[in-house]
């Protein structure tokens, strides 16, 4: 037996030192180039920038993006890029998508999607702030209408820059936190 080989007690079969670390070495690059392919082709960590989210999200929250097969859905949040408004990742809650009308109540502070009022128990403060659309309005073809859970701390449909949002900017549907380890879990 040379200094690069041992025998292991229980079979008595000679392992070569070099072997098993090419062995491990090999396990752990496909385990990197793995990881990386998941998470540049299928999800995505974003950080959360802003606070119109809160109560459901806050600043620097760490979240899990996927778009794999992914279809915007009334409640869903998602993560969205529009370069022209705004430079980082934002991320919205799904209102209504194409075809449905959207109307704010701005009086009972009640936002309904084709005549039914939503239930919303996710928002930090009854919707108050106007923006600078006019209500109803009918979501385009092609569009989500997007709201902050923080109502009046958000800019989003309710003014026309971002406006409605072209699902092609649609980075993809928050699915879990990452961090703070305390708030480790989906998210809804």
């Amino acid at each position: 037996m040379n200094d690069n080989e041992f025998e292991t007690p229980s079979s008595g079969k000679k392992i070569s030192i070099t072997g098993e670390i090419y062995d491990w070495a090999q396990a752990l690059v496909f385990s990197l180039v793995f990881i990386v392919i998941l998470f540049t082709f299928f999800f995505r960590i974003i950080s959360v920038v802003g606070t119109s989210m809160v109560p459901t999200l806050h600043e620097n929250d760490k979240i899990v993006v996927s778009n794999l097969f992914y279809q915007p859905a009334p409640g869903d949040i998602v993560v969205l890029r529009k370069d022209t408004f705004m430079s980082e990742p934002i991320v919205k809650r799904v209102i209504a998508v194409e075809g449905q009308t959207v109307d704010i109540d701005f009086i009972s502070h009640k936002v309904s999607v084709d005549g039914i009022t939503l239930d919303e128990p996710y928002i930090n403060a009854l919707t108050a702030t106007r923006g600078d659309v006019e209500f109803p309005i009918k979501v385009p073809e092609g569009c989500i209408f997007v709201l902050g859970d923080n109502r009046n701390k958000s800019t989003d449909s309710r003014w026309s820059e971002p406006g409605m949002i072209d699902t092609r900017y649609i980075l993809g549907k928050v699915i879990f936190r990452v961090y703070p380890f305390d708030g480790v879990g989906r998210v809804e």
